[in-house]
């Protein structure tokens, strides 16, 4: 019969005494975890509300034209109206201002006249931003007596003139990108060829499906469905790609970390319907580096203004998808280096 030695006192002892005299009181861990929860629920209200408490007209990029005398004093005028709000740039002619407009250079403009001031909204760009500079525009005039006219250089569609349509993807492009990547390893498990494929796969048809729900339901566009349909695309696939690297990688935690990334920090700072523009300039940037934030960029440029403003947000999705199937592959290969190689079974003595 063995007897305990000064060696082997932990396998002699009783695992549960050691667990428990080690374990902290339940009452600490209560309060520990009711702590932490707290401080999860204040960021998660920061996150989301505090995006829209600071947001606003923050050196939005607006145009000037017409006759230099009157537009100085204008811009002064402005300057006063509205502190801080605009950061204008002065354009050679009216139609020059209308190019910049189309290119999405700017968000709108004024043109400046001894007649009166004409603004050039653009309420596809951003509903909210074109009342912004309408608002501005008469309340400039109302003070320096001039007769203020607003034109819509690029107008929503008449069946959704708000843009609730293109304004409510961020959440349809978050579902979009995270569920596929469960759904699709639950029901292929061993194949990662054809798990990728299902997800290029479910990215092009979701694309197609949520561009034809736009356009003949809700009448939200009216031009340009295949370059919709494709920017959705790209933008499901650039949140299912890196998560499923995440989860190749580093298994559930990756995935759910970068999930929870995806929901609470690239879904308020999309700026999908007011465009990042009307967001905090950091927020607002940061937000265009997350998938949400650049597709809802890119599916407006595709919407309304036949691509012009959307190369970054493409350029900034393809980079994500390498990203994403870069991860996967590395992940792949770890699993193999790792895998345990079946050692030959042991005769019972």
């Amino acid at each position: 019969m063995s007897h305990p030695t000064a060696d082997t006192p932990a396998r002699d002892a009783d695992p549960s005494t050691v667990v428990n005299r080690r374990k902290p009181h339940s009452a600490f861990m209560l309060l520990g975890m009711t702590a932490g929860l707290g401080v999860i629920l204040v960021l998660l209200l920061m996150v989301f509300i505090m995006p829209s408490l600071e947001s606003g007209a923050h050196d939005l990029s607006v145009g000037l034209a017409g006759t230099p005398g009157v537009v100085d004093d204008f811009e002064q005028a402005l300057v006063t109206a509205a502190p801080d709000a605009y950061a204008p740039q002065r354009y050679d002619s009216e139609q020059d201002l209308r190019d910049a407009i189309l290119d999405r250079e700017v968000v709108g403009g004024f043109v400046v006249e001894d007649s009166g001031v004409h603004a050039l909204v653009a309420s596809a760009g951003s509903a909210t931003i074109s009342g912004t500079l309408a608002g501005t525009a008469n309340a400039v005039g109302q003070v320096t007596a001039s007769p203020v006219t607003v034109e819509d250089v690029v107008p929503l569609p008449a069946s959704d003139p708000t843009g609730v349509g293109i304004g409510g993807l961020a959440f349809p492009l978050v579902f979009g990108g995270i569920v596929p990547v469960v759904a699709f390893r639950k029901i292929l498990p061993r194949s990662n060829g054809w798990y990728l494929a299902g997800l290029f796969t479910f990215a092009a048809v979701g694309g197609t499906i949520v561009a034809a729900v736009l356009t003949y339901a809700f009448g939200s566009v009216d031009t340009g469905f295949w370059a919709v349909a494709g920017s959705i695309a790209m933008g499901i696939a650039a949140l299912a790609f890196p998560l499923a690297g995440l989860q190749k990688l580093f298994g559930a935690k990756g995935f759910t970390i970068g999930a929870m990334a995806m929901m609470f920090l690239g879904n308020p700072l999309a700026g999908i319907s007011t465009t990042s523009a009307w967001l905090p300039s950091g927020l607002g940037t940061f937000g265009q580096i997350l998938p949400p934030g650049a597709a809802g960029t890119l599916v407006r440029s595709a919407a309304y203004f036949q691509g012009a403003g959307g190369l970054v947000a493409a350029c900034t999705l393809a980079a994500w998808i390498v990203v994403g199937l870069a991860l996967y592959v590395i992940g792949m290969r770890r699993t193999r280096v790792e895998a345990p190689v079946t050692a030959s079974p042991v005769p019972a003595t």
